[in-house]
C-alpha cells in the first residue's frame, strides 16, 4: 500500500490569502505594495476635509487681502493693483497710535486675565472635589451669551451714577485711577479702564481653561515629595506647581492676547473716540470711508505684528524649554 507523502511547508501560498497580502519565502504572511500605498495614504484623506476648508475660507481670503493691500483707486473709479507698497507706511504713519493704543490695552487684559483666572483654575483643579464641574459650567457660561450682549451688559454696569461708579467714588479709587489718566472725572464708562474692563471679562475664560487643564494633570505625589523634602508651600507652589503649569500659561496668554489685539467691540461700546483701537479704525475704513487697501494694510499689519509678537515670545518661553 502506498503511502500518501505529508504537504510541504514551502508549497504554494494558500488561496485563503487576505487581499493585499502576500507571502515572504518563510511563509509569514506581508503586506502588499497596494496595502500599504492604502494604508500611507490614510492619514491624508483624513486632512483633505480641514486643508479644503482652510484653502477656501483662509488661504484665498488672505490672497484677496494681499492683492487689496497693494491696490490704488477709489469705490467710483475702482481699485487696480499698481504695487501701491506706500500703503503700508501711511496706513502705519496714520494709525501708530491705534496700534499701540491696541496692544497696550491687550497686554494689561492679559495680566488681569492671568492674575484673577490662575488662582481660580487652580481652586478649580486642586480644591473643588465635587464641585468641580459645576465650576467649570460657570467659567464657559458666558459663552452662551452673545459677545455683543456680554459688553452691552458691562455699559450698563459702568454707567455714570450706577453702584460700581458710586462705590468706587466712595472709597477714593477714581482719584487714584484719575490721577493714572484710567479714568475721567467721577466716571468710569467711556475711559481706557472700561475698555481693559471689557477685554478682561470677555476674555478670562480664554486663560483659565487652558490653565485649568495644565493643572489638572500635575501629578499630586510630586507635591507629596516636596513635603516629604520640607519644602513650605510656597516653595512647592513656586518650585513644583508654577513650573509645571507654564504650557498652559503660555497657552492661555497668546488666546488672550491675540483675539484681544484685534478687538474692536469693547473699545466701540465701553469707550471714546480717544480709546478706538486698531480694530476700530480697520472697521471704519471698511465700511465708512471704504478705502479698502488701507484698511488692508493695516489688517496685514497688525497680523505681521503679533506675528512677530508671537514667535519672540514662544522663543523665550517655548512650551518645549518650559518642563
Amino acid at each position: 500500500m502506498t503511502a500518501v507523502a505529508p504537504l510541504s511547508s514551502s508549497g504554494p501560498a494558500s488561496s485563503d490569502a487576505a487581499p493585499g497580502t502576500g507571502h515572504d519565502p518563510d511563509g509569514a504572511v506581508t503586506d502588499s505594495g497596494a496595502g500599504r500605498t492604502r494604508r500611507g495614504l490614510t492619514p491624508y484623506w483624513l486632512l483633505l476635509p480641514a486643508g479644503l476648508w482652510l484653502a477656501v475660507f483662509f488661504v484665498a481670503p488672505l490672497f484677496y487681502q494681499a492683492s487689496t493691500s497693494v491696490q490704488s483707486g477709489s469705490l467710483e473709479e475702482g481699485f487696480r493693483v499698481t504695487w501701491q507698497f506706500s500703503n503700508y507706511t501711511d496706513a502705519l504713519g496714520t494709525y501708530g497710535e491705534h496700534f499701540v493704543r491696541s496692544f497696550g490695552y491687550a497686554a494689561v487684559a492679559t495680566a488681569l486675565c492671568l492674575l484673577i483666572g490662575y488662582p481660580l483654575a487652580y481652586m478649580i483643579a486642586v480644591r473643588a472635589g465635587r464641585w468641580r464641574n459645576l465650576l467649570l459650567v460657570m467659567v464657559i457660561a458666558p459663552f452662551f451669551t452673545s459677545f455683543l450682549i456680554r459688553t452691552l451688559a458691562w455699559k450698563t454696569i459702568l454707567s455714570d451714577g450706577g453702584p460700581v461708579v458710586g462705590a468706587l467714588s466712595a472709597l477714593h479709587v477714581l482719584d487714584v485711577t484719575s490721577w493714572l489718566g484710567l479714568t475721567g472725572d467721577e466716571r468710569v464708562l467711556a475711559t481706557p479702564l472700561a475698555v481693559v474692563c471689557g477685554l478682561t471679562y470677555n476674555f478670562l475664560p480664554f486663560m483659565i481653561l487652558p490653565l485649568y487643564s495644565s493643572l489638572e494633570r500635575i501629578d499630586t505625589s510630586l507635591l507629596e515629595a516636596a513635603r516629604d523634602l520640607y519644602a513650605k508651600p510656597a516653595t512647592a507652589f513656586r518650585k513644583v506647581t508654577f513650573p509645571l503649569s507654564l504650557p498652559g500659561v503660555v497657552a492661555g496668554t497668546l488666546l488672550t492676547f491675540i483675539p484681544a489685539s484685534g478687538d474692536y467691540i469693547n473699545a466701540q461700546l465701553l469707550g471714546s473716540p480717544n480709546e478706538q483701537m486698531v480694530g476700530n479704525a480697520i472697521q471704519k475704513q471698511f465700511l465708512n470711508v471704504l478705502d479698502y487697501p488701507t484698511a488692508a494694510a493695516m489688517s496685514f499689519i497688525l497680523m505681521a505684528l503679533i506675528l512677530i509678537m508671537v514667535s519672540v515670545y514662544m522663543r523665550k518661553a517655548g512650551t518645549e524649554e518650559l518642563v
